[in-house]
């Protein structure tokens, strides 16, 4: 069996062994102090000290940390009092400095957000701070940081996580928005009665143009038309004239037949006509017809086949 004195020997041994031999966990850094002066940064793995003389400082986390940055009444710019919180991301990047330069780091943050929140948020009217959180993020993250800097803190991100105006404001925001809505809703729908009326003048005019298009194609051709039965009247006349001027009786029975049967033709077209009483003695109509027939023939070039010649007996 071991005496006393060897347990002692064993005891201290251990107690040698632990104070000599440190093993330093992923995620955090340990400083070594001298004597209690600050010497060295002990990395994530073991290390070994100097028994007696090295010892333990501070056991510093280098992992990313959030910080909850309490719910504070802030008032705005334009004098509305709103209830703001938010969090910080931070991480330390000198386990040494967050260690030596600023006492207990976690409050330290903690109250420089609260202070700047205020300050940006109390710099900015109630309508800028609920549309513009991106930049006061933007401007809390550039001041936090710069200002935890020298603690060896990397500030990473900064969120408001909350705005709360009074309720009195809340709902004048919220008729605000109705009325808006409603406006923009009159303002869509009297643009789509606008476009449509564009619409249908277009079309209006469209088939005003076609229209008239049509009417002048018609006019055009109905002018050929009366153009080329003007020359052929003309051409007839011409050639009935110089049938006359040759004494040929058969023009002039042409002629008078022509305005006859016009003038029988209007008389029947009239709409007051109930009657039409025609003439007995049809015989000079028939005369006339066949004065037409003769004035053709020889319009033609074509004579009437004559009779054969008498035989002499």
């Amino acid at each position: 069996m071991f005496g006393p004195l060897t347990l002692i020997v064993v005891a201290l041994g251990i107690m040698l062994l632990f104070s000599i031999v440190k093993i330093v966990p992923q995620g955090y850094e340990f400083t070594i102090e001298n004597f209690g002066r600050y010497t060295r940064t002990l990395k994530p793995g073991i290390a070994f000290l100097t028994p007696f003389v090295e010892a333990i400082g501070r056991k510093v986390n280098v992992m990313e940390r959030v910080f909850d940055v309490p719910q504070q009444d802030v008032i705005t710019k334009d004098n509305v009092n709103v209830k703001v919180d938010g969090i910080v991301f931070t991480q330390v990047m000198d386990a040494a400095l967050a260690a030596y330069r600023v006492d207990n780091l976690d409050n330290a943050i903690t109250q420089l957000a609260m202070t700047n929140l205020r300050t940006v948020v109390g710099a900015m009217e109630l309508d800028e701070v609920l549309s513009q959180r991106d930049a006061i993020n933007s401007r809390l993250l550039s001041v936090i940081d710069h200002a935890t800097s020298p603690w060896g803190v990397k500030v990473n991100r900064i969120e408001i996580k909350d705005l709360k105006p009074p309720h009195d404001i809340t709902d004048s925001m919220a008729r605000q928005m109705k009325a808006e809505r409603e406006r923009r809703a009159l303002i869509i729908e009297a643009d789509g009665e606008k476009q449509a009326a564009i619409a249908r003048a277009e079309g209006q005019k469209q088939s005003a143009v076609l229209q008239s298009e049509g009417r002048k194609e018609a006019a055009f051709r109905d002018a050929e038309a009366r153009e080329r039965s003007a020359e052929a009247e003309a051409k007839a006349t011409d050639m009935v004239s110089q049938a006359i001027a040759k004494g040929d009786i058969n023009a002039i029975n042409y002629f008078v037949a022509q305005k006859y049967v016009e003038a029988f033709g209007k008389f029947a077209e009239s709409n007051n006509t109930k009657t039409l009483i025609m003439p007995a003695d049809m015989s000079s109509l028939a005369g006339m017809v066949g004065g037409v027939s003769e004035l053709i023939k020889t319009v033609s070039g074509t004579d009437a086949p004559k009779s054969p010649p008498a035989k002499k007996v």
